[in-house]
């Protein structure tokens, strides 16, 4: 998985469009093989982006889980935790 996709269910507050849309993004560069499509593809990228996008909203509403919603902040400050431990070997 790319490592620029994070987890975005069950946050409070709950994961926005714009983060949803950069997941999507992401995950389309990944399969695509490219960061910017040339403008032949530029339609495709972007529908395929658009699509992929509505699929994970969709995804993310109908989940249903009974743990509490993780903190975004004490998230963070764990992934960051993991990198200094990584990167300090």
């Amino acid at each position: 998985m790319c490592r620029n996709i994070r987890p975005l269910h069950n946050f409070a507050p709950p994961a926005t469009d714009a983060e949803v849309h950069e997941a999507a993004l992401q995950y389309v560069r990944k399969l695509s093989g490219s960061t910017r499509p040339s403008q032949a593809n530029a339609d495709a990228f972007d529908r395929a982006v658009g699509e992929v996008a509505a699929a994970t909203r969709r995804l993310i509403d109908d989940l249903v889980t009974i743990a509490p919603p993780k903190n975004r902040e004490a998230e963070a400050a764990k992934a960051r935790a993991r990198v200094a431990e990584r990167y300090a070997r």
